[in-house]
């Protein structure tokens, strides 16, 4: 009890005058028994001839008593050689404990606080590295695909090896669609790294998003009716006027639609809504299709991320697992963001913006 009171004590104090006032009572101890002692020899003898006593006793209770009461200075200055030695070492997670309020203590907080910040700026860096070399897998893996079965395609064609002209014309067909299948997968990419850049400026117009989403819908619905899916709106009277990157946001409800349409039930139908409140516009995709686990619903934002080839629509070849990523990064960069809500196979992605300008991001 009386240590921890000792220490709190001196921790309040700046550390100068918690050394002065360690040598001032040591003196005072030592003094005191010093005195002691002088009275007590002098009381036994009359001459001096024991007085070297009293300064030894007087030395040694000043020397003992500057020793306990810098005990504890001492063990502080330790723990922080020891704990920048074992930073040093690379042991950043290691952290100093000390409860002291004077400047000892403010460079043991410094020096936890410069430890924390190295920790995680290694740690950033750590997962940045790790995520270019998972983009570079994944764009390695996703070109390598399409771009090998342009060489076999034009292999045969270079080489005549088809059959009749049917068959020539088929090869033709199947190396433009995977040359096509190929420049959206680069576009994907290109989109993705630009954003995740967070360089890209907005080009902010505002419009009515219903008048936008009405044309969107009127140019899908073919696609969609190819893929035996109907496409519903429910858009509402008002304007719903926002400004927005319009090129950028027809981008992600593009991707939200394809994405509705890849994993829909066949037949089936895709529904959009649009509803305003507390100053956000929100566009809502609506689809049944295949449920999928709680693990699945976590990563389905991330990029590279693909679903179970069984769930989508065999006609519609499958991307690079970016769509939903860079619609997520569309909305972000606008102030808003994209939510899921599943359950027993309805899915419901809401993207949503705020109505005005967002201060935050940069602006053309």
């Amino acid at each position: 009890m009386k240590n921890s009171f000792w220490s709190r004590f001196l921790g309040r104090r700046t550390f100068r005058m918690n050394l002065l006032w360690t040598v001032g009572l040591s003196l005072v101890i030592a003094l005191a028994v010093g005195i002691a002692v002088s009275f007590k020899v002098n009381s036994l003898s009359n001459g001096y001839k024991y007085n070297y006593i009293t300064m030894i006793v007087l030395v040694s209770s000043f020397m003992i008593s500057f020793h306990l009461m810098t005990k504890r200075i001492i063990r502080d200055f330790t723990a922080i050689s020891q704990g920048i030695e074992r930073m040093a070492e690379g042991g950043l997670s290691v952290r100093i404990s000390m409860d002291r309020e004077d400047e000892l203590g403010r460079v043991a907080s410094g020096i936890n606080a410069m430890a924390q910040r190295l920790e995680a700026q290694i740690s950033k860096e750590r997962q940045l590295e790790q995520s270019k070399m998972e983009l570079i897998t994944g764009i390695s893996h996703d070109l390598r695909t399409p771009l090998t079965s342009i060489i076999g395609y034009v292999d045969l064609l270079r080489s005549r090896s088809y059959r009749d002209a049917d068959e020539q014309q088929r090869f033709i067909d199947n190396t433009y669609s995977k040359a096509v299948y190929l420049k959206s997968l680069i576009d994907d990419l290109f989109e993705y790294t630009r954003l995740s850049g967070g360089a890209v400026p907005l080009r902010l117009q505002k419009v009515s998003i219903r008048d936008l989403l009405e044309q969107m819908a009127f140019e899908f619905e073919p696609i969609a009716k190819e893929n035996r899916v109907e496409l519903a709106s429910s858009l509402g009277q008002a304007e719903a006027s926002a400004t927005i990157d319009i090129e950028k946001f027809v981008r992600a409800v593009e991707n939200l639609l394809m994405n509705a349409l890849k994993f829909s039930l066949k037949p089936g139908t895709i529904r959009i809504r649009l509803k305003e409140e507390d100053g956000f516009i929100s566009v809502i995709v609506e689809n049944r299709g295949e449920p999928i686990t709680e693990e699945q619903e976590k990563h389905l934002f991330d990029r590279f991320y693909k679903a179970d080839d069984s769930r989508s629509t065999p006609r519609i070849q499958a991307g690079a697992g970016l769509g939903l990523s860079i619609a997520r990064s569309i909305a972000q960069q606008h102030g808003g963001d994209i939510a899921l809500k599943h359950q027993r196979g309805f899915f419901a992605f809401e993207l949503r913006l705020p109505r005005g300008k967002d201060p935050r991001f940069k602006t053309l």
